[in-house]
């Protein structure tokens, strides 16, 4: 099989590299992996969606007052929560809701921000939360909020709750929209004292205080704001691992955390963390990891999601993802070894992603609100795995990224951000030639002098940053950088 994605040089393994890496880097990389093998929920911002539905369901958990100042503190000029471009509705109607007698003047911000119209991102259940909460508002003060999606689904799934018929596994991670039908659901099995990974599904299950430990020590972890998920200790160090030995770090990588990422296989894949239900795209960058780390795990799992045209992420998925079907692709090159099937599932998902190519270069996909997200991931995977009748595509998305990079050497969606430049350079860095250094080189100072305040990007009900991935990106893209002076300067 052809692999066109470029490897660093080999070099010492630590010390000085020029071009802003040194022993700080070397000792950040060690404490990374270090926190990732050991830490037993993984490291997620706080979610104002999240964090809001403990305000109102669970007012006796430890930490209440500071999660209300969370979210009066966390509103933006406009009177909405959360991102641009419809991306503030969820955590919107969320906070209002939860804030109407706690904070009325406030809520009242948000209630008219509502009143505005908006696009709908496709975050994680959106169409069970946003008429739940819209209802729930015009139910207790009269509005007439309008609700933009159709409430059939959340309708179906409510009723199947009511009656004690079982519902799908992930729809449990969003229990909290079925409102007090959800308390102690007869169909829903806790797994480590949660619902599903959510503090909210959680906290609507529980229904009173019993049983709240694990609620207790996530919130105790942000001083009251909860994340809206954990744990993620497969996600987290499956990636971790996988941007550091594309990076040329893979010796860094130790046996704990290899064994983290082996640890969450079962027979239907891999799952985000215990407790959350196996998914193609988080068994995918598991088996990437593992084959990386020269580990290789059991591919076979795979094919439960295996469709005609490509590969879904959950059993009964409405939309595709274009990054898993990425993701996927990137683990088949790893396991073909000139297997019939897997060739012509890496056939299929290149004839997907060539598909899905914006007129511009780039992708966007379900998982991110970024494009440099998914167009990363699929200009990787293609220029890895699918050879030399994917390089149009992969040029195509090479000269997107030159022709976005910011005056300060950043890219990003709404604003230059760690996450997105970090993403932009590996791209660059991997699938192109000499003449990417310069603009790399450019963002290498924006990745040094930047804080660790990363922007959510992720979906999930609503944005999120899995912070120590995006250290593990921003900590490949600067060796990356160096190791791309050091080639320049060994040649010269």
């Amino acid at each position: 099989m052809v692999r066109m994605v470029r490897s660093p040089p080999s070099l010492t393994r630590r010390g000085s590299m020029g071009s802003g890496w040194d022993r700080r880097d070397d000792h950040a990389v060690d404490d990374l992996v270090t926190r990732v093998a050991g830490d037993p929920f993984g490291q997620v911002s706080p979610s104002v969606y999240e964090t809001a539905r403990l305000v109102a369901l669970a007012p006796w958990l430890e930490g209440h007052a500071t999660r209300v100042r969370f979210l009066v503190s966390a509103q933006n000029p406009d009177g909405t929560w959360g991102a641009p471009d419809g991306y503030g509705l969820v955590p919107t109607l969320s906070a209002t809701e939860a804030l109407l007698d706690l904070e009325p003047r406030v809520a009242e911000r948000g209630l008219a921000a509502l009143h505005r119209s908006t696009p709908v991102p496709d975050t994680i259940a959106h169409e069970l939360i946003i008429p739940w909460l819209v209802g729930e508002l015009n139910a207790r003060i009269g509005s007439r909020l309008h609700c933009p999606v159709d409430d059939r689904v959340h309708t179906i799934l409510r009723d199947m709750v009511r009656s004690g018929r079982s519902i799908p596994e992930k729809v449990w991670h969003s229990l909290e929209a079925f409102g007090a039908d959800a308390r102690r659901a007869a169909s829903v099995t806790p797994s480590g004292g949660l619902v599903c990974g959510s503090p909210a599904a959680t906290a609507a299950w529980l229904g009173e205080p019993g049983g709240h430990e694990v609620l207790h020590q996530l919130q105790k972890r942000n001083g009251g704001p909860v994340p809206g998920v954990a744990p993620i200790t497969v996600f987290e160090p499956a990636w971790v691992a996988v941007m550091l030995a594309d990076a040329g770090m893979a010796d860094r990588v130790p046996a704990s955390l290899v064994a983290a990422v082996r640890r969450g296989f079962t027979a239907h894949g891999a799952p985000a963390g215990p407790g959350l239900p196996a998914d193609s795209d988080d068994t995918a960058a598991a088996l990437s990891a593992l084959a990386r780390l020269g580990q290789p795990g059991d591919p076979s799992a795979l094919w439960n999601y295996e469709q005609d045209d490509y590969f879904v992420c959950f059993p009964q998925e409405l939309t595709p993802s274009i990054s898993t079907n990425a993701h996927i692709l990137d683990a088949l090159g790893e396991y073909a070894h000139g297997q019939p099937r897997f060739h012509a599932a890496i056939d299929k998902i290149t004839r997907y992603l060539v598909a899905t190519q914006a007129a511009d270069g780039s992708w966007l996909d379900k998982w991110h609100a970024s494009p440099y997200y998914a167009t990363t991931c699929c200009a990787q995977a293609l220029a890895r795995v699918s050879g030399a009748a994917a390089q149009p595509m992969v040029r195509r998305a090479v000269d997107w990224v030159l022709d976005t990079q910011r005056d300060d050497g950043s890219w990003g969606r709404w604003t230059g951000t760690v996450e997105e430049t970090a993403y932009a350079v590996q791209l660059l860095l991997l699938c192109g030639g000499p003449e990417m250094a310069g603009a790399a080189e450019r963002a290498g100072e924006f990745l040094r002098e930047t804080d660790d305040a990363f922007p959510p990007l992720w979906h999930d009900k609503d944005l999120y940053t899995p912070i120590d991935v995006v250290r593990a990106a921003r900590l490949a893209a600067r060796r990356l950088i160096a190791t791309s002076a050091h080639r320049t300067s060994m040649v010269g």
